[in-house]
């Protein structure tokens, strides 16, 4: 379900969009480890969520000067983890390369409140468990996401994540199939945009674009951020995103 749309006192700037992004994707994480049943570690510096050996640790940058006791304990994080471990910094000023991790810059995207379009395809909140689990097909297909396979109907998207406070999943649809899917969580006024993804049956036919409206239908008096693909780029300007920042991401061997 969607929240009230709050206020942030974070500025809705490019110069403000690494923090905006990282307590946002905080949000997400968070309301997904607690969904899933898995531990959330919460630090000054940093939020981690310690998952299982499928679906991994996901670590979470809040500041730009993690302190000596911080660094050491994402290392453990990293080394003790029962799965992959994906760290995620907004601000590109944490150096993990001593953990032997690779790493790659995706840009944080930052769109100011706005009206948008109407969706030309049919897009609807997921409600019902089979709606949850034709998203979370579309999302493992579309980001590849091989740890896990085979599909754990729920696993990915339990049922009680659309009951955590500003989250929702998105549906598009084409000719009454599943054809697109994205999450948007709504945290201390500012929207995020997560896991948006197109099955391949689909590709070409404007569903990233219709999962997209479809979400910001519900968020047009909100600033909204994400972090873009290199393909996704081109989608998200059209829809007037802008690039604010690089933000830096790693992940275990």
């Amino acid at each position: 379900m969607t929240t009230e749309s709050g206020t942030t006192d974070q500025p809705t700037s490019p110069a403000g969009a690494p923090t905006l992004q990282a307590r946002n994707s905080a949000a997400c994480w968070t309301a997904t480890g607690v969904s899933r049943g898995h531990e959330v570690i919460r630090r000054r510096g940093f939020l981690a969520v310690r998952g299982d050996e499928r679906a991994g640790g996901r670590i979470l940058i809040q500041e730009p000067d993690l302190d000596p006791g911080e660094m050491a304990e994402v290392g453990e994080l990293v080394r003790r983890a029962a799965g992959p471990v994906i760290v995620e910094d907004p601000f590109s000023s944490t150096d993990l390369s001593h953990l032997g991790m690779r790493t790659w810059q995706m840009p944080i995207m930052l769109r100011l409140p706005g009206p948008v379009d109407a969706p030309a395809l049919d897009v609807t909140r997921a409600r019902r468990p089979e709606d949850l689990q034709a998203a979370e097909r579309i999302v493992i297909e579309g980001f590849a996401l091989d740890n896990f396979e085979p599909h754990h109907p729920g696993e990915l998207f339990p049922p009680t994540l659309i009951e955590q406070p500003g989250v929702d999943v998105f549906v598009a649809s084409v000719d009454g199939a599943a054809a697109g899917a994205g999450v948007s969580v709504v945290a201390d006024g500012v929207a995020g945009h997560y896991w948006i993804a197109t099955s391949s049956a689909f590709r070409s036919r404007g569903v990233g674009r219709a999962v997209m409206l479809g979400a910001l239908a519900h968020l047009t008096d909100l600033p909204a951020t994400l972090t873009a693909s290199k393909l996704g780029r081109p989608l998200y300007e059209s829809l007037g995103y802008t690039v604010a920042s690089p933000s830096t991401w790693w992940a275990s061997a």
